[in-house]
């Protein structure tokens, strides 16, 4: 037994690092996403990005990709969040769950995507930060 643990203790940097994924950049959207994206923002200007938001109605939750989600809090205020990993699957139709302590979604809770007909997870990520989309003032 004490022979395999050290090489289980030697693999563990190696496990660790690969874990450890460099920053992709932007999402890359499909030309049917980047439309919808357009058009929900359409005569919205971005503000200052902040870490968390009130938690709204999950009907007011916008899926444009695995990466990229809009929860709509009126027709003036839309927050885009583009998530750090893919959660996989949302694109799809499956459901986003997310777990969030206070009434609040802020950057890094854990959202979690399951089949709900087949009682399965497909995708975990984690919740960027949030960026409001306001409509300019006429």
């Amino acid at each position: 037994m004490r022979s395999l643990m050290l090489p289980l203790f030697l693999l563990a940097p190696v496990l660790l690092a690969s874990c450890a994924t460099a920053p992709e950049g932007p999402p890359k959207l499909t030309e049917k996403q980047t439309q919808a994206l357009e058009k929900a923002l359409d005569g919205k200007v971005p503000g200052d990005k902040v870490t968390c938001i009130q938690q709204y109605r999950q009907t007011n939750l916008q899926v444009i990709s695995d990466q990229v989600l809009l929860y709509k809090v009126s027709n003036s205020l839309v927050y885009k969040n583009e998530v750090m990993g893919r959660c996989s699957g949302l694109t799809r139709g499956d459901t986003l769950i997310t777990q969030s302590f206070g009434g609040q979604l802020c950057r890094g809770d854990i959202a979690r995507v399951a089949n709900l007909m087949v009682g399965t997870l497909s995708g975990v990520c984690s919740l960027g930060d949030f960026v409001p989309y306001r409509r300019v003032k006429k």
